[in-house]
């Protein structure tokens, strides 16, 4: 009898588990038929999250151009924005999402931006105007950047029903709704 009830534990245990274990979203993005690179896709998550944010990402300046070009962060995360170039910068955005001006700043100095509420950023310098970024400040711990081929995970996300959101530059934002499961996939495509 004991050896019965000590099977019904373990059974009662791994269903436990099971409910709370947490998969990969695997997916990608598309254009029409071709693969869409560097799309941000995050996932609206159900339960609260803590928004600490991190710290060490960083959006380079070097070869008169902004590394990388697209960003995607976590609120309340500090993004970094080294001077690795060979001339002065002055990093600013005014449009939506945080709006700052890090002034003009010399080769080998380093500024800091906190993005403390949801939004996209258009990172510009001021003397250089062919240079452009773009931050993307989400509320979620679950978001991810498709890489070269349009493909992309976000790991580490509960079983269940999510609203998804996808950008990239030039495209209107896409929202739907993805089931996260063990083997789910989530194909994101613009017309």
């Amino acid at each position: 009898m004991s050896l019965w009830w000590f099977a019904v534990a373990i059974s009662l245990a791994a269903a436990d588990a099971s409910s709370t274990a947490v998969t990969a979203l695997h997916g990608t993005t598309r254009l029409g038929t071709r693969a869409e690179p560097h799309a941000v896709v995050w996932l609206e998550s159900v339960e609260p999250v803590t928004l600490a944010g991190a710290s060490g990402v960083v959006l380079d300046q070097r070869n008169l151009d902004f590394s990388p070009n697209i960003l995607v962060v976590q609120v309340g995360t500090t993004v970094d924005f080294p001077n690795h170039d060979r001339v002065f910068h002055n990093v600013f955005s005014f449009h939506d999402g945080k709006k700052f001006d890090l002034g003009l700043y010399p080769v080998g100095t380093l500024r800091k931006v906190r993005f403390d509420h949801p939004g996209l950023s258009r990172i510009f310098c001021n003397i250089h105007p062919n240079m452009a970024a773009y931050v993307m400040a989400v509320p979620t711990p679950y978001f991810t950047l498709s890489d070269g081929d349009g493909r992309f995970e976000i790991a580490s996300v509960p079983p269940g029903s999510y609203t998804y959101h996808s950008w990239r530059p030039g495209r209107p934002e896409l929202t739907g709704t993805v089931v996260v499961g063990a083997g789910a996939t989530l194909d994101v495509h613009w017309p």
